[in-house]
């Protein structure tokens, strides 16, 4: 299959005109005409699943593995390293970033995995009226998330409406009018603007909010015919 033929099916299923301005979706490295023999998907792509790849495959991933101008290539450094692997193996990449968490992952994970029902999308938030206490939310999201500890700002007992972003979305914070607010990569400063605002945060992690877009994409890709190999990486982080 020409990545042409990927590259289109993928711009049906989560348009790329639909990324943010700042973001870099799309052909990241390749050539359209290129012969793709194998499909790979994963979060991103790493040192560790390159070395696994055969040559003149393709990885679709969330996360643009370019994201800045690349002034220099530092073999010795991230991400030159991962981009000399990927030429020499004549490795194409593909990514679905901010217009995929517009189109499907947020949504997934706010109804499919956790169980909400979305009233009011709005781009990258999802947002739902609920009726539950703290401690029912927060057994719900490790148990759902597999998270083993959360951080939590400004709790309250009762929770009587809910929003989320996945990945890193406290930017957001503003247009949030809910009680309760889920998204990963809260900072210091988020949890005392949150806290002057009312508003209860809970971290729910950027890797483990943004894990299920393998699972999404293979899907899709398999209700239109195609195969693929999901790679699973591990989360950087480890509780200790």
């Amino acid at each position: 299959m020409k990545l042409e033929e990927i590259y289109n099916i993928l711009n049906k299923i989560s348009p790329f005109e639909l990324q943010e301005s700042w973001d870099n979706s799309g052909l990241i490295i390749g050539d359209l005409n290129r012969d793709i023999k194998d499909i790979y998907i994963s979060l991103e792509v790493t040192l560790e699943l390159l070395k696994k790849a055969k040559g003149d495959s393709l990885f679709i991933v969330h996360h643009p593995l370019i994201f800045s101008p690349i002034k220099r290539l530092n073999f010795n450094l991230y991400p030159s390293n991962l981009l000399e692997i990927i030429i020499q193996k004549r490795i194409s990449l593909i990514a679905l970033h901010t217009n995929f968490d517009k189109s499907h992952l947020n949504r997934y994970l706010f109804e499919k995995i956790l169980g909400f029902k979305d009233e009011i999308e709005r781009d990258f938030i999802s947002k739902c009226r609920v009726d539950i206490s703290k401690e029912e939310l927060f057994s719900l999201l490790k148990e759902r998330l597999k998270i083993q500890n959360l951080r939590v700002v400004n709790p309250k007992d009762k929770i009587e409406s809910i929003a989320m972003t996945t990945g890193s979305g406290a930017s957001l914070m503003d247009s949030i009018d809910s009680d309760c607010f889920l998204t990963g990569d809260i900072r210091y400063h988020d949890a005392i603007k949150a806290i002057s605002q009312n508003l209860m945060l809970v971290d729910i992690g950027h890797f483990e909010s943004e894990i299920f877009f393998s699972e999404i994409i293979e899907e899709e890709l398999k209700n239109l015919g195609v195969s693929a190999t999901v790679f699973n990486i591990q989360n950087p982080f480890k509780v200790v």
